[in-house]
């Protein structure tokens, strides 16, 4: 090798392999600073465009579990108000079976069609009150019942049944204006109290069988996102222990590369003893 006052071949070398040795270290410490091995696009593009779209996919299965979770509330809040009514219907018959006896007086009689009424009434506020965040699935404004998300392109839904439960209808079809004013009256109370409990009893089913379709699915939504969350890690999480040692390593690395890019820098004071000096 040439010497000469005006290049330093060795200086140049020992410099540039101390600064590739200072940008692993900035690498190294932005690592262990941020946590992620990819933090960006400039690191390693192909593994962060996938891991991008993969958060999308989380993030959208994070409003797909928000509907569900709304989805198992409205149903929870159903199938307590039609267990409620199931329980109610039972005492409208015990007091209309009463009712059919030909041996009680009319004052009886007015008791039981007093206390008839006032169940059939709690009834009609239990379905107003069966609400959660403005859905009902048992006063009949929701004739289709409810569609809520099922997965993260939102490209299929999962339907909730609603079941109308009032009065003179297709699953309670004791009428609004039932008595108990005559025996005869009382004993066709009875025959509809009868239907109306199968019919509420099958609806109360079908709500579980909702409810629980629901739950599993909600259970899966969620599996899914952790899955989907361990993987984006997977694919940008920095190996702290590996780095912590890593950055060590370069540390001892840059500090022989100063001391070779002063060893290189005193080259040239070999040029001086050529000449006596």
């Amino acid at each position: 090798m040439a010497l000469s006052v005006h290049t330093n071949t060795s200086a140049m070398i020992a410099l540039q392999n101390l600064n590739k040795t200072n940008s692993e270290i900035d690498q190294t410490q932005n690592r262990i600073n941020t946590g992620f091995r990819v933090a960006g696009a400039k690191d390693n593009s192909s593994v962060f465009a996938v891991a991008q779209n993969m958060r999308a996919d989380i993030r959208a299965l994070g409003s797909v579990q928000g509907s569900l979770d709304r989805a198992v509330s409205i149903t929870d809040v159903a199938i307590a108000a039609g267990e409620a009514i199931s329980d109610l219907l039972i005492e409208m018959r015990e007091k209309a079976t009463a009712a059919m006896d030909p041996s009680i007086d009319a004052f009886a009689r007015q008791a039981y069609d007093g206390d008839f009424k006032a169940l059939m009434e709690q009834i009609e506020v239990i379905i107003a009150n069966a609400e959660f965040d403005g859905a009902n699935l048992l006063n009949g404004t929701l004739s289709n019942g409810i569609d809520f998300l099922a997965d993260a392109d939102a490209s299929r839904t999962i339907n909730l049944t609603a079941h109308n439960m009032a009065f003179s209808g297709s699953i309670i079809t004791i009428e609004s204006t039932a008595s108990l004013g005559t025996v005869s009256l009382a004993a066709q109370v009875v025959s509809a109290i009868s239907a109306s409990l199968d019919n509420v009893n099958q609806a109360l089913a079908n709500l579980g069988s909702d409810g629980k379709k629901l739950e599993a699915h909600r259970t899966f939504v969620g599996k899914l996102m952790d899955s989907l969350t361990e993987g984006v890690g997977n694919l940008v999480d920095a190996d702290l222990a590996k780095e912590g040692a890593r950055l060590q390593a370069l540390q001892v690395k840059q500090q022989l590369g100063v001391q070779a890019l002063s060893i290189a820098n005193s080259e040239p004071q070999i040029i001086l003893s050529l000449f006596g000096r």
